[in-house]
This record gives structure tokens, sequence and C-alpha cells, in this order.
């Protein structure tokens, strides 16, 4: 009978395309995932891996393994599923990922609880940007994950996965005391040209949002200042360096100096619990979306 670890390490060599990639993902060394793929090519007798001058790739025959043991893999996830669901007790490890605002602002108060009330359920927590989390959750590396996006910019969900949202979050314009438009009622995208933005890097919800927002404005925003934390976007605030446009969720105080005003039309984002939709049934995953709405009341 094959192993069902050795068929794990490979499926997740198949899918993230390196055994370093694998390893990070299933929290093993890279020796660990190389050494598991070999006991299974002596297991199977079959060639699976072929050195490829620093890499490796992976034999026909290997692909075919690993196209079975994804299929194994999420057979034995609905076996755990139904066992937990006939225990009737939230048990077991449930790996949650969540965007930096998110981790900050809405999941501690949510892990406390969830804690309190399922002391034998072992929460991990990952922090992780939405497009990678979904994909995360989808393949099965994480359980859940909150993600959010924005109403032009909105975040693809896998055919797999099942979703329930959580609430809109406000963004608001911040600005330095010293410029002109600070003391305005309201701001319009017309009214920030030419203004140097703090944003976040190409490729994130938040930057490409930006991005589309002044767009459809026939504006072409600056974005000076690449910059991925908000609480470092703060600090250059402080200073009185550039502007910026950061969510309510997770926002720490406003520094002296900085003024909040709000943009016209209203930003606002939309945050969801995503899951697999084979794992609904999973007694964690329903205690965890139950502390959700306790904590963050769903609309």
């Amino acid at each position: 009978m094959l192993d069902l670890g050795r068929l794990k390490a490979l499926h997740a060599v198949a899918t993230h395309g390196t055994v370093g990639a694998a390893a990070d993902v299933l929290g093993y060394t890279p020796s660990a995932v190389s050494q598991q793929i070999a006991k299974l090519e002596r297991e199977t007798r079959t060639t699976l891996l072929e050195r490829r001058g620093r890499g490796v790739r992976l034999t026909d025959a290997a692909l075919l393994l690993a196209d079975t043991a994804g299929q194994v893999l999420k057979l034995v996830e609905e076996a755990e599923v139904a066992l937990e669901e006939q225990r009737g007790a939230a048990i077991g490890r449930l790996c949650i990922g969540s965007f930096a605002t998110a981790a900050r602002g809405l999941l501690p108060d949510v892990l406390a609880e969830l804690i309190d009330r399922h002391p034998a359920l072992d929460v991990r927590l990952t922090e992780i940007d939405p497009p990678h989390a979904t994909e995360a959750v989808a393949r099965g590396e994480l359980d859940m994950a909150i993600v959010h996006d924005w109403a032009n910019t909105p975040l693809p969900i896998p055919e797999s996965l099942s979703r329930v949202f959580i609430h809109d979050d406000v963004a608001e314009v911040l600005i330095p005391a010293a410029n002109p438009l600070s003391g305005r009622e309201f701001l319009e995208p017309a009214d920030l040209v030419g203004e140097r933005w703090i944003c976040q890097t190409e490729g994130s919800i938040c930057h490409d949002w930006l991005v589309r927002t002044f767009h459809g404005a026939g504006i072409e925003p600056v974005v000076a200042y690449r910059i991925s934390e908000y609480r470092t976007q703060m600090a250059l605030l402080a200073k009185g360096i550039g502007v910026a446009l950061i969510p309510r969720l997770g926002r720490e105080e406003v520094p002296d100096g900085v003024r909040v005003v709000p943009l016209r039309p209203t930003p606002t984002r939309r945050l969801y619990a995503v899951w697999r939709t084979q794992a609904t049934r999973r007694p964690a995953i329903t205690a965890a979306l139950e502390v959700i709405k306790h904590v963050t009341p769903m609309e």
C-alpha cells in the first residue's frame, strides 16, 4: 500500500513546481521532501523525479501518480470531515490565513474566542495576501481564509470554495495637515491630481484598486512610495510626505499632523471568509464562522 505522507510530498512538488516550495508548504526541509519521494520511488519501482540543472522535473509517471494523490487526499479530507461531524466537536487543526489588517484588526478577537470556546481545536494563523490565500485554501494548505476585494477590483474565487460576506470596510484619504487639501470636508479624485501617493506594490488588490479608480476618472495617479505596511505609510505621512488611502480596519491611531478626509464616492472594500465547499460540514469550520459572526456581525 502506498504511503499517504509520501503521496502528499509528491503532490506538493507537482502543485508548487519545486522541492523547495513544497517543503515550505509542508513545513519540512527540502531534504525531507526529497527523501519521501525517494522512498516512494523505491516503493513503486518507478522514477518520479529527473534532475534538470539545479532543479527537478516530474516524469510522466509522477504526474499521473500526483493526480491520483490529489484525489486520494481529497477523499481523506472528506473522511476526516465525516468523522468530525459524527463526533460533533470542533477538534483537530484549523489553519486560517488572513491579510495583514484583518490579522491585526479582526483575528485577535476571533482567535481568542475560538480558543476559549473550543480548547481541543489547534488554531493556526498565517498572514497572507488574498490572491495567494484563496489558492492556498483551494490546495488544502489552509482550511479557511479572510480575504477582501473592492467593487471595481473583484477577487477571483476558485469554484471549489464557498464564501460568506463579513462586512464592508471604509477607506479614507490620510493627508498631512500642511497640505491645503487637508481642510476639505471631502475630496474627489480630481482634487488629488498630481499628489504623490503612498500605496502598496503593483499586483496587490489595493494598488490595482487605486489605479483603476483614478483611471476611471481619466487621471494617472502618481504612486511615488510603494509601501506594503500601513504603519510605514503612516510614518511617512507624519513627516509630511505623500497622501494615502487607508481602510479603517486595523488602522492604528492617526499621528499628530495628519488629517483624515473622506473620499467621494466612498471607497469600500468587502471582507469575506472562504473555505473549501467539501469541508462545509466540518465542525471546526462551522465554529470559526460562528465566532466571526459574533465578533463582527455579518450583513
